[in-house]
């Protein structure tokens, strides 16, 4: 079995008073693409924030290659692996699409491999490619989700995590993340997707975690996740038959 990568167990979370996270376990392993889902507001974002550091952890244990991470900084997780595209994108809208890149392997040195990566990354992104001298406040939110991930990968992660990267974006563009994030998952990252369209994020995922009011009441493996009545009626809605739900039921 691949080894375990990141292990959360009895996470608790709390802010403004508000008991966001309730003591959960979830464990990544190599080579593996998980998806956390669930409503608004069950827990997914805290968690994500939790593990890379951003928010304080009340109770509970994260471990990263098999040492405590609890309490680091970003920066110090990007340095061992651990990078994160935050909701939102993070990126440097000032600063050109070559810079963000160039921005996003300041913890390498090996000036010809930095090199290599961003036309590599210009393979992966052909838009990013054209508009590569063009300031990335200048583009389009869809763009910008493929920067924020092209510069979360230029530090060679071992673990990517993305937070919500469809939210917000047009079908085409929701496709071509989703069409990434496969690719990615394929040349050996794992990655961690927190993501609001369930059923998209099943069909690439190995394994699902259902989060629901701080809570894990669900996991599996995404595709027979997806088959499951009980994650259809509560995430799906009507769009796992493509027909609106009036139809089925007629005689």
């Amino acid at each position: 079995m691949a080894n375990t990568l990141l292990k959360v167990s009895g996470l608790k979370v709390s802010y403004g008073g508000i008991k966001a996270v309730k003591g959960i376990d979830m464990e990544v392993r190599e080579g593996e693409l998980i998806t956390l889902i669930g409503s608004n507001g069950a827990g997914k974002t805290t968690t994500m924030k939790a593990i890379t550091g951003s928010l304080g952890v009340e109770a509970g244990s994260i471990e990263y290659l098999g040492q405590p991470i609890k309490g680091q900084g970003a920066w110090d997780l990007v340095k061992q692996g651990l990078a994160m595209v935050p909701e939102g994108r993070g990126i440097f809208t000032r600063m050109t699409i070559t810079e963000n890149l160039q921005m996003g392997a300041y913890i390498r040195s090996d000036k010809d491999g930095i090199a290599n990566d961003i036309e590599r990354m210009f393979g992966i992104f052909p838009r990013l490619k054209e508009r590569k001298d063009q300031l990335a406040g200048t583009m389009s939110g869809g763009e910008q989700q493929m920067l924020a991930m092209a510069r979360a990968l230029m530090s060679q992660p071992k673990v990517l995590l993305l937070d919500e990267p469809s939210m917000g974006l047009s079908p085409i563009m929701v496709d071509k993340i989703f069409e990434v994030v496969r690719d990615v998952s394929a040349q050996g990252v794992t990655i961690v997707l927190v993501e609001q369209n369930a059923q998209r994020a099943l069909q690439i995922a190995d394994r699902g975690y259902v989060m629901d009011s701080g809570e894990i009441i669900m996991t599996g493996v995404g595709r027979d996740m997806l088959d499951n009545p009980k994650v259809q009626a509560a995430y799906l809605g009507e769009s796992v038959t493509g027909m609106p739900e009036a139809n089925i039921h007629h005689h």
